[in-house]
C-alpha cells in the first residue's frame, strides 16, 4: 500500500493524474459510513454544516463515501478531496507516502471503542494466554497498535502469536467459527457481537490507547481557505454537542448514514467522546502511533507529527 500511495502522490505531483476541478464555492468531503464520524452527519442533516460553510464562502458541499481510510488517501493523492475523515494510522501512512495533508481536528476518541476479543466460552483469560494462538487484526489499523500494547501486557510480542490479517467485520464471525482464537476489533462490530453474547472482551484501550481518529485537509486547502476549515470544525462541534445532549434523537437522525439501528447506535455513542479540537494529549497519542508504525515497518519515512498537525483552527479545546 505504501508503494502504491507513493506512486499516486508522485503521479499527482507531476500532473499526470488529473484532479477533480473544485469550484471556488464548493468544499469536497470524504467520509466513511461509521459512527466514529457521526457529528458531521448530524451537522449535515440539521443544516449546520451548510450554514457555517455558507458564512465562510462555501455554500455547497460535494460528498464522497469510502469503505476505509486507504482509498481516501488515494483520492487525496489524486487531488479529489479537500476534507477527509479517517483513522490516525491511514492518515500517517498517507503523509509518510508524500501526500500533502494536514490534521485539522480529532473526530473522536474512545478507549472502549476498540478491543481484543475472544469467544464467549474461550479459556483465554489474560493477554499472556495469547501465546501461540491465532489472533486476527486488520493490518495497519489502530486496532493493530492496540494488539501490540495488549501483547506487551502479557509479556509477549507479535513473534509469540500467529497473526492473521482480516477485515474488521470478518474478525468476530471467524472467531465464532473457531478458525481463530482472538482478534482485535473496533466499533460497531464490538457492541453488535457483544450484545449477541458471542464474544468477550479480553482487553480494551483503557489506560493504553485512546482510540483516536482524525479529520484531515489538503495542505493547499488549509493554506488558502482557513476560514472554511474553521467553519467545518464549528459545525462538527455543534454535531458533537447535539449527540451529547440528545443521543436518542441523534441516533435516529444518522442511523442510515452509519448503517446501524438507532438502538444499537445509541449504545455505541456512549463509548465515544466527540471533540474536534487538537490538544497536547491528542498530539502525543498520534506520535505514539507514528512510532509504532515505523517500528513494525508500516511506514519507512518518519512523520513530523508537530508539522503534520495544524493547530488553532478549531473551537476552544474542551475537556475530554
Amino acid at each position: 500500500m505504501k508503494i502504491r500511495l507513493s506512486v499516486l502522490a508522485a503521479v499527482a505531483a507531476l500532473g499526470l493524474l488529473a484532479p477533480d476541478a473544485a469550484r471556488a464555492d464548493e468544499i469536497r468531503i470524504a467520509t466513511q459510513p461509521i459512527p466514529h464520524y457521526a457529528p458531521i452527519f448530524v451537522a449535515r442533516h440539521k443544516g449546520w454544516l451548510d450554514e457555517e460553510l455558507a458564512a465562510a464562502g462555501a455554500p455547497e458541499t460535494k460528498w464522497a463515501s469510502f469503505a476505509a481510510g486507504p482509498p481516501i488517501n488515494e483520492s487525496f493523492a489524486a487531488g479529489q478531496q479537500d476534507i477527509g475523515f479517517l483513522g490516525d494510522t491511514p492518515a500517517l501512512i498517507g503523509r509518510a507516502a508524500g501526500i500533502d495533508t494536514r490534521i485539522i481536528g480529532i473526530t473522536s476518541t474512545g478507549p472502549k471503542t476498540l478491543a481484543v476479543i475472544v469467544a464467549a466460552n474461550s479459556p483465554i483469560k489474560s493477554p499472556a494466554d495469547l501465546k501461540g494462538k491465532k489472533v486476527a487484526v486488520t493490518k495497519g489499523s489502530y486496532a493493530h497498535h492496540l494488539l501490540a500494547l495488549v501483547l506487551q501486557q502479557g509479556g509477549l510480542g507479535f513473534g509469540d502469536i500467529e497473526q492473521i490479517n482480516l477485515p474488521n467485520g470478518e474478525v468476530p464471525t471467524t472467531l465464532i467459527k473457531g478458525d481463530i482464537d482472538a482478534g482485535a476489533v473496533w466499533e460497531p462490530v464490538l457492541t453488535k457481537f457483544r450484545n449477541q453474547g458471542a464474544i468477550r472482551v479480553l482487553a480494551d484501550g483503557t489506560g493504553i490507547k485512546a482510540g483516536l481518529l482524525v479529520i484531515i485537509a489538503s495542505g493547499d486547502f488549509v493554506k488558502t481557505k482557513p476560514g472554511q476549515v474553521k467553519a467545518l470544525l464549528r459545525a462538527y462541534q455543534r454535531g458533537a454537542d447535539y449527540i451529547r445532549s440528545n443521543p436518542k434523537e441523534a441516533a435516529e437522525l444518522v442511523s442510515a448514514d452509519t448503517s446501524l439501528a438507532p438502538d444499537l447506535l445509541q449504545q455505541v455513542f456512549a463509548n465515544f467522546d466527540y471533540a474536534p479540537p487538537v490538544d497536547d494529549t491528542a498530539v502525543e497519542e498520534i506520535k505514539k502511533s507514528e512510532a509504532f508504525m515505523r517500528a513494525i515497518g508500516l511506514i519507512r519515512t518518519p512523520v513530523d507529527v508537530d508539522a503534520f498537525v495544524a493547530r488553532g483552527l478549531g473551537p476552544t479545546v474542551a475537556a475530554r
